[in-house]
């Protein structure tokens, strides 16, 4: 199929203002904490996944909502200077979101200021632009999120494929994706978000298997544990690399990046799995989610 790009990126962008070393307990009443780096960097699920791709060499675009401002001007230009298309993004009605990411070694708490993001629709999604849509963030999308079943089925048709990263449910609720699984291609999930999806708390393979009955192939990230893919019955497992990490934000967007990537040359799974494993585990080396992505020729 001749398309004008390998990858379009729907999802969410925002600047994230990571603080490493932040205290457990945060005690208010103006009291001032100190921490030991900080940083000023794109972020956004859907953005970072979008940076990581084009640093591979897939010819991306990104489709989101952005508001008149600072924030939504950075994170263009940001997303531009790293090779992705941004002539799809939308201005948005409210200002752009905006996240404090508090990092403590490989965990974080992350605090997000939604902004525009829940304005996003299907219908601001180009049709007949790439090769394969991956779609980031649903639960901070839910115009998206509703319409997301009709979009893939439009993607599928015009004979592309698609890919979903849910992320967290703020609000903990954890809703039958069943409907958007059966067009999904490829289900991104991390380990708890996998299990909080099929309402198991057994093993990886068990939480696979019950997302995987729609016939969607369940590639879960384990965090230090590496990844799991699940391939109606077929389970195929990666150890995680050697890293010296510096945060682990955005990682698990990398890590999409590197399969979504190796996914589209043609490789075999447990090399899609490999890739992604590696793309996932360099982009720690350095603060944020998008300054130590990988190149190809790096992996």
């Amino acid at each position: 199929m001749g398309s004008e790009f390998d990858l379009l990126v729907v999802g969410d962008a925002n600047p994230d203002v990571v603080l490493s070393g932040a205290p457990r307990g945060l005690a208010y009443g103006q009291r001032e904490h100190l921490v030991s780096s900080g940083a000023l960097v794109l972020g956004g699920s859907g953005a970072i996944t979008a940076c990581g791709a084009a640093r591979l060499g897939l010819r991306t675009a990104f489709a989101g909502l952005v508001g008149d401002d600072a924030a939504g001007r950075f994170v263009l230009e940001e997303l531009i200077s790293r090779g992705v298309d941004v002539s799809r993004c939308t201005i948005g009605p409210e200002p752009t979101a905006m996240t404090v990411v508090l990092a403590d070694g490989p965990d974080r708490a992350i605090l997000t200021a939604p902004g525009c993001l829940p304005y996003l629709g299907a219908g601001d999604v180009p049709r007949g632009l790439a090769r394969h849509v991956h779609v980031s963030s649903y639960f901070l999308q839910p115009r998206l999120a509703a319409g997301l079943p009709e979009l893939f089925a439009d993607v599928k048709r015009a004979g592309a494929t698609t890919s979903l990263d849910t992320n967290d449910d703020p609000a903990g609720q954890w809703p039958d994706l069943t409907e958007v699984l059966r067009v999904t291609d490829v289900f991104l999930p991390n380990a708890a978000e996998a299990r909080a999806l099929s309402r198991t708390g057994g093993s990886l393979e068990e939480a696979a298997a019950l997302l995987g009955k729609t016939g969607t192939l369940v590639v879960v990230k384990d965090g230090e544990r590496g990844a799991l893919a699940w391939d109606g019955g077929d389970v195929v497992r990666q150890g995680p690399i050697p890293v010296q990490a510096v945060d682990a934000v955005g990682a698990g967007d990398s890590f999409n990046a590197g399969f979504v990537a190796a996914r589209l040359r043609g490789l075999p799974l447990a090399e899609c799995l490999r890739v992604a494993v590696r793309c996932g585990g360099l982009s720690t080396r350095a603060a944020g989610g998008t300054a130590a992505q990988p190149a190809w020729e790096e992996l």
